[in-house]
């Protein structure tokens, strides 16, 4: 899947893990700091768990990304939450599937 900057309309290809276990649409911290998206300061910080019910050792999400999402044919623009995600540069969970409930093989 391809994700575009809304202020700079540069692209970066990215493999998206989809989680349907996963509350929200999520990006690693690392990832876009080293990518350049424009980070937003939320204005209160939200708490992260772990699939295991833990707290992400990252701490709470305290920024946010918009940007378009090109999966496909079908092009969106997103607001992602800015995490320290171990494996994965980015998740997309259920509020992403219930939109879309794409086919998966």
């Amino acid at each position: 899947m391809g994700l575009e900057k809304l202020d700079t309309y540069e692209g970066v290809i990215v493999k998206a893990l989809l989680d349907s276990g996963a509350t929200g649409i999520f990006m690693d911290k690392e990832f876009a700091e080293e990518q350049g998206f424009k980070l937003v300061k939320l204005d209160k910080p939200v708490e992260v768990k772990n699939v295991d019910r833990t707290d992400n050792n990252g701490g709470r999400i305290g920024y946010e990304i918009e940007c378009n999402i090109y999966f496909e044919e079908h092009v969106e623009r997103i607001r992602v939450d800015i995490c320290k995600l171990e494996r994965t540069k980015v998740i997309l969970g259920m509020p992403w599937l219930a939109v879309h409930n794409p086919e998966i093989d």
